[in-house]
């Protein structure tokens, strides 16, 4: 799942948008979340490599991508930052389940 330079800093808008659509959809495959979040397939697999190493995503049997407890709360907490801090998200924010 190697594509090119690995993410140093993400975009803390990106995070929260992948973590959002796995949140919205529960488990996905990459190409569906490519699509859904708008970012390249390359650019999302940087991402999901980054995210894999924090914690946030896992992979099942079938390489669907699957949000992971932590990858939760840390979108629950980003928002709430994000908030806090910037004032506006610029993504529709998700009702707590």
């Amino acid at each position: 799942m190697n594509s090119g330079e690995p993410i140093s800093k993400p975009d803390l808008y990106v995070l929260a948008r992948v973590i959002k659509t796995l949140k919205e959809k529960g488990k996905t495959n990459k190409t569906s979340l490519a699509t859904a979040t708008g970012l390249s397939y390359d650019r999302l697999i940087k991402y999901l490599n980054w995210m894999t190493k924090k914690g946030f995503i896992e992979f099942d049997p079938n390489d669907d991508v699957v949000l992971t407890k932590i990858g939760t709360q840390t979108y629950d907490q980003l928002v709430k930052w994000i908030l806090q801090y910037i004032g506006k998200v610029r993504f529709q924010k998700l009702d707590p389940k």
